[in-house]
């Protein structure tokens, strides 16, 4: 073997360990913080820092969760839950998005509405709920159209806010080139605006979540997280009750995550 081929070989090695390295320092981490509060909750739950009549054990809570997913009636509710959470996002996602670019393309009319915009999406959604329940019942609907509401409410003002805000200098610079206003929207604002449509996106599936957290909780549900925990809550079954919260609060990371993860393969250009 040649010096050139001990010198790539070895280069090669090195990379993969630095490769290797990293890997272990991101995950970590990552472990860095569930590993912080189970420390807390067991601290807490061993030296009688909270009464063990409220606490249980933090493993016994793991012990637990990790049986009712193995038999599958937490996945169940785990399903029933993202199913409402995906269609109230969806309807919020495809009204909102079109509404705030509207608004945002006319800042007078924006201007004119912005009262109550702003007063809706100021209004706790579960103040809502009684009206909703009213217009639609127990069911499913009532529960998508809360969530999907206050998820809209917040897609809305996010995409109007990034129209409004596209910077000036690139759509007179497009102007400039003799580019028409369908032009300038489609290759200057659309993208100026997406950005700030995703900060929407995500801030307003986590919206949803926890709205149809709550309306499990309240309006009648028979399955879900929100009405596993509050079952659970009633029943005094303790592990089952925190390891739902666990898994309610892991769902909207993951979600949160998934959609950083798009935003940075679409808008990996943002800021430059």
């Amino acid at each position: 073997m040649s010096s050139t081929d001990r010198t790539a070989n070895a280069s090669q090695g090195s990379l993969r360990r630095i490769a290797g390295s990293q890997s272990l320092q991101s995950f970590g981490r990552f472990a860095l913080g569930p590993l912080i509060l189970f420390a807390i909750w067991w601290v807490a739950w061993a030296l009688d820092l909270v009464d063990k009549n409220l606490l249980p054990s933090p493993v016994d809570t793991l012990v637990d969760t990790a049986g009712n997913i193995v038999g599958g009636d937490m996945l169940f509710d785990l399903w029933r839950t993202l199913v409402r959470v995906g269609y109230a996002f969806a309807i919020a996602a495809v009204f909102g998005v079109p509404v705030g670019i509207a608004l945002g393309a006319n800042s007078k009319v924006y201007r004119s509405l912005e009262f109550i915009i702003d007063l809706f999406r100021s209004t706790p959604a579960t103040a809502m709920f009684p009206l909703f329940l009213l217009l639609f019942g127990l069911g499913d609907f009532a529960k998508i159209a809360v969530a999907a509401f206050a998820a809209w409410l917040v897609v809305v003002f996010n995409t109007a806010y990034g129209v409004m805000n596209a910077r000036p200098t690139r759509i007179q610079a497009a102007k400039s080139m003799g580019a028409s206003q369908l032009r300038i929207f489609r290759d200057v604002i659309f993208y100026e605006t997406l950005p700030q449509t995703f900060v929407g996106l995500r801030t307003a599936v986590s919206m949803a979540l926890v709205v149809i957290i709550v309306a499990e909780m309240f309006i009648g549900a028979v399955d879900g997280l929100g009405h596993r925990i509050i079952d659970a809550q009633i029943s005094y079954q303790l592990t089952d009750m925190y390891g739902s919260i666990l898994i309610a609060g892991a769902l909207g990371y993951a979600l949160n995550l998934f959609f950083l993860v798009i935003e940075d393969v679409f808008v990996h250009w943002s800021g430059r």
